[in-house]
């Protein structure tokens, strides 16, 4: 009933929106008084089906409360409201320990959905990247995110480093007379003259 009364609604939604045309002789656009009518009818077809489907709701609630939960007479001695108590304590463990079991095959199911769904994806060999988006973060904060919030690393790359001292060589060049190393080049040149 559920299912009727939105495909009723989807198509009057498809059906107002689009245009479209019907033909006895000949084709021809619908007019829009054709359209509201035929709106309003089908409006007035979901409604009726919306009605009828709540009341079905009531009816079917109503019939299974009378089943499952049958109407409480309580006895009137202590002793025989204790064995009551006794029997509806262990109905409702047994109705828990259904739906644990009944939990528990869902998960499965689901997990089982989820391995097919990526076998099927696999076999396709069609792979749908997700969007990724820039996220800041220093290296501090990524550690953090990574190791947890339990080791708390500090990404200070200097605290690692050996320590070295610096020994500054004070170097004295010998200056010495500068016509002498003049002198000198002259000659390296005189030499390199001759061999040509």
């Amino acid at each position: 009933m559920i299912h009727s009364a939105h495909i009723m609604c989807q198509l009057m939604n498809d059906y107002s929106e689009s245009n479209i045309t019907y033909s006895f002789t000949n084709r021809k656009k619908m007019t829009s008084s054709r359209r509201y009518n035929l709106k309003s009818l089908l409006l007035s077809i979901a409604a009726g089906l919306l009605e009828a489907e709540a009341k079905q709701l009531v009816v079917d609630k109503e019939t299974y409360m009378n089943e499952h939960a049958p109407s409480l007479d309580l006895p009137g001695s202590t002793q025989e409201l204790q064995e009551f108590l006794k029997k509806l304590h262990q109905s409702i463990d047994k109705v828990d320990e259904e739906r644990y079991d009944l939990e528990a095959k869902v998960l499965k199911t689901n997990k089982e959905i989820d391995d097919l769904k990526i076998k099927v994806q696999d076999l396709k060999g069609k792979f749908k990247k997700p969007v990724l988006r820039k996220v800041r973060m220093s290296a501090d904060q990524m550690l953090q995110a990574l190791l947890g919030s339990k080791h708390k690393v500090s990404l200070d790359l200097r605290a690692n480093l050996k320590q070295v001292k610096k020994e500054v060589k004070e170097e004295t060049a010998d200056v010495g007379d500068w016509r002498k190393n003049i002198e000198d080049r002259t000659d390296r040149k005189k030499m390199f003259e001759t061999e040509a």
